[in-house]
């Protein structure tokens, strides 16, 4: 195996990383210029960093695998017929992603906008009195959940354990993460077998009814495509809204410019997938031996594309340090790139746009109060706070 020269250095390098995930940056513009394609023995993994480089990694399922960088973990147990989408290669992927679309259609998702409005409005009229909030208790957490149980026909009352499983499978805690995922199963094929005897207007019931030439989805398909819309729709949306607010709470100029023009807010969520990009890293694994930069990678052998890593990338991006919302182009990689472009984008966005449409609306002053510590999110791939608690006024 051959690793970067300044392998003995790796400890301050993955340490750093680890140690102030809040602002990775600096760390990862050191990795782009002295470490673009560096191997960690803590993750056993080789980091990626260039923007090139990772957009040819998410590119190229022949040779960098979804579903072989889920068979290379020892302790995996997942079996062929139960690999999510996200974990699926072709041709099996393209089968899985045209079945899931014929129900998961951008009409579905523009059709929510109204009951995203209603499901805002009603949150932020609960601390609208107060003078404050915290964004992600009060907003940004329970937004995804509840528009997700809802689009998947799940009641009210098990929206709070969709979202402590959600929390779970994105945590380093692997025991606790195994047994999250056998209770969020045996709930979805539940519901599952309840929709096929009965059919609901309902995202299961229209994934049971999707076929192409009489080739329907599975049962342990339609799960796991369940748990991939819960946890990573859920953590998208809510790290997405979280990160907008604390990078204009930072860029008080643009937060006043987007004030008085909203209609600059699309540009403005794609510069903060850019500038706070919600999921930093992938994964994958070599088919074959092949080369990345002067390394050879061994067949099998993990590689993590960084894409808050190559957000940054000085060769792709004009001040890449510098938050702007005029930006333009932004071909920025945070929904990924290819065949596993993130599903869930569309929502994505359209939540958080709405969230902070009705926001700058009610809204003015929106301050970050400055003496409460921001801790992130547990996780090695997910990149947000956990509290990000603000002060306001509200417009009369």
């Amino acid at each position: 195996m051959s690793l970067p020269e300044a392998h003995s250095s790796e400890p301050s390098l993955t340490a750093h990383i680890l140690n102030d995930p809040l602002n990775p940056f600096p760390w990862y513009r050191v990795m782009r210029e002295r470490y673009p394609v560096y191997y960690s023995r803590e993750f056993h993994s080789w980091f990626i960093t260039r923007y090139s480089d990772v957009q040819r990694v998410i590119s190229d399922p022949l040779l960098f695998s979804s579903e072989q960088s889920i068979r290379a973990r020892p302790t995996n147990k997942i079996q062929p017929t139960t690999r999510p989408l996200l974990w699926t290669d072709p041709p099996r992927h393209r089968q899985l992603r045209s079945l899931i679309n014929q129900a998961f259609t951008p009409r579905t998702i523009a059709n929510l906008a109204p009951r995203i409005t209603e499901i805002v409005h009603a949150h932020l009229d609960q601390v609208a009195a107060r003078g404050q909030m915290d964004v992600v208790s009060d907003l940004a957490n329970p937004l995804p959940i509840i528009v997700i149980a809802e689009l998947l026909g799940i009641p009210i009352q098990d929206q709070q354990r969709f979202k402590h499983w959600s929390d779970i499978i994105v945590s380093p805690a692997r025991q606790q993460k195994k047994q999250a995922v056998i209770e969020m199963n045996n709930y979805f094929q539940m519901v599952v077998d309840q929709r096929r005897q009965h059919a609901q207007d309902d995202l299961i019931s229209a994934l049971l009814s999707a076929h192409i030439e009489g080739t329907y989805l599975t049962d342990a398909e339609i799960l796991s495509f369940c748990r991939l819309l819960l946890v990573a729709g859920h953590e998208t949306s809510t790290n997405l809204i979280g990160n907008a607010l604390l990078t204009f709470d930072e860029h008080p100029e643009a937060f006043e410019e987007l004030q008085s023009r909203p209609e600059l807010l699309p540009g403005a969520i794609e510069e903060v997938v850019r500038y706070r990009t919600p999921i930093q890293r992938l994964r994958r694994a070599t088919t074959v031996d092949t080369q990345l930069g002067e390394h050879h990678i061994k067949a099998g052998e993990i590689v993590s594309p960084i894409l808050g890593a190559a957000n940054r990338d000085e060769t792709q991006f004009s001040a890449p340090e510098v938050f702007d919302i005029h930006r333009n182009p932004n071909r920025h990689i945070g929904f990924g790139h290819g065949i596993h472009f993130c599903i869930g984008s569309s929502l994505a966005r359209l939540e958080t746009k709405i969230a902070l449409e009705i926001l700058l609306s009610r809204f003015t002053s929106l301050r970050r109060i400055p003496d409460v510590p921001l801790q992130h999110v547990t996780s090695s791939f997910v990149y947000g706070v956990k509290s990000l608690p603000m002060t306001f006024r509200e417009r009369q």
